[in-house]
């Protein structure tokens, strides 16, 4: 019994009735059926079966019984697929952002000082020569072959 404090004085209440528990089933909970499942008959050939093989309630594969024949197949895990592919796309990207920094040129300027008067030196490359290539090599950025 509970007791309730009011204004007017004590008060009791009766306990809330509870349904009655169920009885105890008789007949026991079928055990874990395990790693392999029952046998299906396949449609089509009388003489095929499939068992399928399961773990932690995952299929992992099946045993195919055709015409006294045994095989087991395993099934593909979409969850292995996927980060395979990530995987392979990630080296892929790797690569080739290693093969694009590595092309890089370095810059085609030397090291820049101030000479005497004002004028830029640039020091470590050749005094430029005139252009004589055509117009069209030029556009098309050609070079002659080297003369051997």
């Amino acid at each position: 019994m509970t007791a309730i404090f009011n204004p007017t004085g004590l008060n009791t209440v009766s306990p809330v009735p509870r349904p009655a528990a169920p009885a105890a089933d008789p007949t026991p909970a079928p055990a874990d059926p395990g790693p392999v499942g029952p046998v299906l008959e396949l449609p089509g050939a009388p003489d095929a079966a499939l068992v399928p093989v399961t773990v932690k309630g995952r299929p992992v594969g099946a045993f195919v019984l055709v015409g006294g024949k045994v095989r087991y197949r395993r099934v593909v895990d979409p969850d292995q697929l996927v980060a395979a592919a990530t995987g392979a796309f990630a080296v892929a990207a790797l690569t080739a952002a290693v093969a694009a920094w590595s092309r890089r040129r370095p810059p085609a300027v030397g090291t820049v000082t101030m000479g005497p008067g004002g004028w830029l030196s640039l020091r470590g490359l050749p005094a430029p020569h005139p252009d004589t290539r055509p117009w069209w090599a030029r556009l098309l950025r050609a070079h002659p072959l080297p003369r051997t």
